[in-house]
């Protein structure tokens, strides 16, 4: 069965266990704090990590009497003793990384509680979504690794705000509802708006659920109840075009069951290029600032955005953008046009709103009268794609979010 090849190299052997195991224990064991317990998390303490996974995750539960001291600096301390190098990360409330024997750890203070609703942080609850999806059995935790992989092979998979994609823990939701891989690919495309998937059935129905969680936090197109937190939607993060993305892709590997869909495929500037065709290609290799990988993520996605939007006059046909932390990024656009018209007609207010015809004179010299609507004819700095990027990438909302960009136009 061509899904067990797919397991094969996804479900972590019996020595890789083993090495995760020891590494996590070894770095449990050096942090020693009284009234406080380091346990492993995320997905390590789920076990639906996938192979050649290096990351650990690194709960330190620190007794309720510990509520209004911060928990983060008394970490800090106890970890600075234990081992020579670490980063402190902020978030709402700050946790670190360190780098130990091959593996990233990340070591996330938080208060003990065994209800969601006695959380003080988000954080908090993290042990009682480990507690939930470990009810589950090893074949569902097989089929959340089989859609883990195929978000993680198709760049859907991560809630940093960058990606704004699918979530472990929302995966592990979608499959425990679905009960399997594939009816889960088979139900997204029955998908409509603001879906409301509640496991546990908190609410009677989509429309009380609606009416108890606060709106900021069902402004994503699918609304997923935490199991064990009913005020909350785990798939707040997620936005709108991974979604779209998701049940486009599940619809094509459904009419195919092509297991290419399940392996990563890293993009190059040679793959780019290839893809042009008759279209003009700008490729942009960025050299990203310093920083959180969060916040370095958003700032590429920002640029990306913000050049996509200004190359609109240029006919943008296609557009893209490839990050791995720690590397520079790629920023492509495929555009029909090289030049654009040396002057543009902009369109002002009719004559009848007479402040803002004013104003408009003010900012537009050429201006003229259509029927009773103001127009302005504008020279165009930049006709030329090359002009207009050089002109683009000098603008601050562009350099205030990189520290360098080598352009190629093909």
């Amino acid at each position: 069965m061509p899904m067990k090849q797919i397991l094969q190299d996804i479900v972590p052997t019996k020595q890789e266990c083993e090495e995760f195991t020891k590494v996590a224990d070894a770095v449990i064991k050096k942090i020693k704090i009284k009234d406080a317990d380091a346990i492993l998390g995320g997905s390590g303490a789920k076990d639906t990590w996938l192979a050649t996974s290096h990351d650990i995750d690194i709960f330190v539960q620190f007794a309720r009497k510990y509520e209004d001291k911060s928990i983060s600096d008394i970490l800090e301390k106890v970890l600075k003793k234990a081992f020579t190098k670490i980063e402190r990360l902020h978030g709402s409330r700050d946790y670190f990384q360190l780098f130990y024997k091959g593996y990233t750890i990340e070591l996330v203070p938080i208060i003990k509680i065994t209800k969601a609703e006695n959380a003080c942080n988000i954080t908090d609850v993290s042990p009682l979504h480990a507690t939930w999806v470990n009810k589950q059995s090893m074949k569902v935790k097989n089929e959340i690794r089989l859609a883990k992989q195929f978000c993680k092979a198709n760049k859907l998979y991560g809630a940093e705000s960058y990606i704004a994609g699918f979530s472990g823990y929302i995966i592990e939701i979608l499959i425990v509802y679905y009960g399997s891989f594939e009816k889960l690919l088979r139900a997204s495309l029955q998908w409509k708006p603001q879906l409301v998937v509640d496991v546990e059935k908190h609410y009677k129905n989509r429309k009380m659920a609606l009416f108890h969680l606060n709106k900021s936090k069902t402004q994503s197109p699918l609304i997923i109840i935490d199991p064990v937190d009913k005020g909350r939607n785990a798939a707040a993060a997620l936005g709108a075009v991974k979604l779209r993305e998701f049940t486009k892709l599940a619809k094509k590997y459904l009419q195919t069951k092509d297991l290419s869909y399940f392996t990563e495929k890293k993009v190059t500037k040679e793959m780019i290029i290839q893809k042009k065709g008759k279209q003009h290609l700008t490729l942009m290799t960025i050299t990203p600032q310093d920083g959180k990988r969060d916040v370095i993520g958003m700032k590429l996605r920002k640029t990306f955005e913000y050049i996509e939007k200004s190359l609109a006059p240029f006919a943008l046909l296609k557009a893209g953008w490839e990050w791995n932390p720690g590397e520079d990024a790629l920023l492509y656009y495929y555009t029909k046009k090289d030049m654009q018209s040396s002057s543009i007609v902009r369109k002002g207010p009719p004559l009848k709103m007479k402040e803002q015809v004013t104003n408009f004179k003010k900012k537009n010299k050429d201006t003229y009268i259509k029927n009773k609507t103001i127009f302005a004819n504008i020279t165009v700095k930049h006709p030329s794609l090359k002009a207009f990027i050089k002109s683009v990438l000098k603008e601050k909302y562009v350099t205030e979010r990189t520290r360098k960009v080598i352009v190629e136009l093909y």
